[in-house]
């Protein structure tokens, strides 16, 4: 095969807490998956094995094609320091404090570009989703992760911006209501995932009606309108998700903004949430568009790909 068209392909990781999936897309413009694969993480078996799982799947993507990755994109649960090479704040515990771009180049030998998984999420929707396919001309995009905890990634001209700590766009562990709420993993108490993520949500209707109930049962009881305190907290919600992201407005001023994540399909963020944006950003006008994203779970996978095109 000629090695301009090997060199055209986009080679992509996904490492999540339970599986790794691999994609090779045939280039940057057609993005036709050539494979796609996926094997256990393993990481409750330590920081070697997830190693060896990783190198198991880049050999099955090589034996696919015929030929060496020429490099590698991985999206990462967890961030790597720049400054020291270093993971952390990953789910996957093994990985934190742990070299895992050296040690995968020097087992891979080739080039790899790691990014967390928040920042590959809104990189596939700005070149392959929502983003490319209705404001193709958006240069600056955020992409917000609202589930069960808050995060975001910032795409700046079709590029991740990783930041000098690695933390650009790491909204959720702003303060929000310094002392309100319980304490998160990050030290504080008050910050956006602590008060925004979906088990926040249930925990604050729990608080104050006399059931706990699921997410999705909340959002149905306060759109039925037979339930004050679900209708409470979705007025919550909105409210303090436009006093989260006019933070984020006023610092970036993004083109777009795409949501993702459980928390995400709640359509009153759209609406009564974008409205109360407009209620605290500066000038008082907020026109940025809001969006859902199209991608799905394929987002990760694809933004790593994208990382080394």
């Amino acid at each position: 095969m000629n090695s301009f068209l090997r060199d055209e392909k986009l080679w992509g990781l996904d490492l999540g807490g339970t599986k790794i999936e691999g994609v090779i897309l045939k280039s940057a413009q057609e993005p036709e998956v050539l494979f796609r694969d996926r094997v256990p993480t393993g990481a409750d078996q330590g920081y070697e094995h997830v190693l060896a799982q990783i190198e198991k799947l880049v050999a099955h993507m090589q034996e696919s094609v015929g030929y060496k990755a020429p490099s590698l994109g991985l999206a990462t649960p967890g961030t790597l320091v720049p400054r020291t090479g270093l993971m952390k704040n990953s789910n996957a515990l093994c990985l934190n404090g742990m070299p895992l771009k050296e040690d995968l180049e020097k087992r891979l030998g080739i080039r790899v570009e790691m990014a967390n998984d928040a920042n590959c999420f809104a990189l596939a929707e700005t070149r392959l989703g929502v983003v490319k396919q209705q404001f193709p001309n958006a240069k600056v995009v955020f992409g917000v992760i609202l589930g069960t905890g808050v995060g975001g990634g910032l795409v700046v001209n079709g590029h991740v911006l990783d930041g000098f700590h690695g933390l650009a766009g790491e909204w959720g562990h702003n303060y929000l209501h310094e002392g309100e709420g319980v304490e998160c993993f990050c030290g504080k108490t008050g910050c956006n995932e602590s008060l925004l993520a979906g088990p926040a949500l249930q925990r604050y209707y729990a608080e104050h009606a006399d059931q706990p109930r699921p997410l999705k049962e909340i959002v149905a009881r306060a759109a039925a309108g037979i339930d004050p305190v679900a209708e409470q907290t979705l007025q919550r919600m909105t409210d303090l998700f436009g006093r989260a992201l006019s933070v984020l407005v006023n610092i970036i001023d993004p083109d777009v903004i795409v949501i993702g994540g459980g928390v995400g399909n709640i359509d009153r963020l759209y609406t009564e949430g974008v409205r109360k944006v407009s209620s605290y950003v500066v000038d008082h006008v907020f026109e940025t568009p809001v969006v859902k994203p199209r991608l799905g779970d394929s987002a990760g996978v694809f933004g790593a790909a994208y990382l080394v095109a």
